[in-house]
């Protein structure tokens, strides 16, 4: 089996869920008590939190790109960057190494064009809905986003980062993001993707009509059929 390597901590919540999904779908591929080749670097997230904060995504960019190499020196045939917002500066960190870099929005591209769907609703972080990354990554794969109005994105900002990055997972939390959905779908909405790798500790896609695509999951799958073409 392939190595893979999990640049991690962003949040310590998602990124046990990498851990654990990945290692699921080896064990069911191979049976056994087979687990996953897998090395962990987890950054620091606080010290990420004050360079989005302050709009010194370089400084950030430097700190994964470190990260990404200490994980190719320990063995690492491939990475993962277990969050969406950061694959703001995903250019910085695969030109810091020679592996490939499994991004986020490829294995979330492939899922959404699988059901036949161009037009999306996309839950994230502030720095996701708003900044053209996200946005224009997706144009780029052929899918087209659509964002939630001003208060629905302080909202979702805030859940994020005052409640699901500390594992606090609230009720009423969950009734305002199914609010919030059932907007983007009446603004045309075929589907809504979890554009942050905590959102899937909340909503359950199997919960609603409308397809919900979690990220995390789908970027893990990603990562253990990596390993598993080794």
């Amino acid at each position: 089996m392939n190595t893979i390597g999990i640049i991690g901590g962003m949040s310590p919540e998602s990124t046990v869920a990498y851990y654990r999904d990945i290692n699921r779908i080896v064990n069911q591929a191979k049976g056994g008590n087979h687990s996953a080749p897998i090395v962990l670097a987890s950054v620091p997230f606080e010290t990420i939190v004050d360079c989005q904060k302050n709009g010194d995504w370089h400084k950030a960019g430097e700190l994964l790109a470190e990260a990404a190499q200490t994980l190719e020196r320990a063995g690492a045939q491939a990475l993962v960057l277990a969050t969406n917002t950061m694959h703001k500066v995903a250019a910085q960190i695969s030109g810091a190494v020679a592996i490939p870099f499994l991004h986020i929005l490829d294995a979330t591209a492939d899922a959404v064009q699988a059901q036949g769907l161009q037009r999306v609703g996309v839950l994230g972080t502030r720095f996701t809905m708003q900044d053209g990354f996200y946005r224009d990554g997706l144009r780029q794969r052929g899918i087209e986003a659509v964002m939630p109005d001003a208060a629905a994105q302080d909202d979702i900002h805030r859940i994020i980062f005052d409640e699901l990055c500390v594992g606090d997972i609230r009720a009423d939390s969950r009734r305002r993001y199914r609010e919030i959905i059932a907007h983007l779908q009446d603004e045309g909405a075929q589907g809504v993707i979890l554009g942050c790798t905590e959102i899937g500790l909340l909503l359950c896609p199997e919960d609603y009509a409308l397809p919900l695509f979690d990220t995390a999951a789908l970027h893990a799958r990603a990562a253990a059929e990596f390993v598993l073409a080794g």
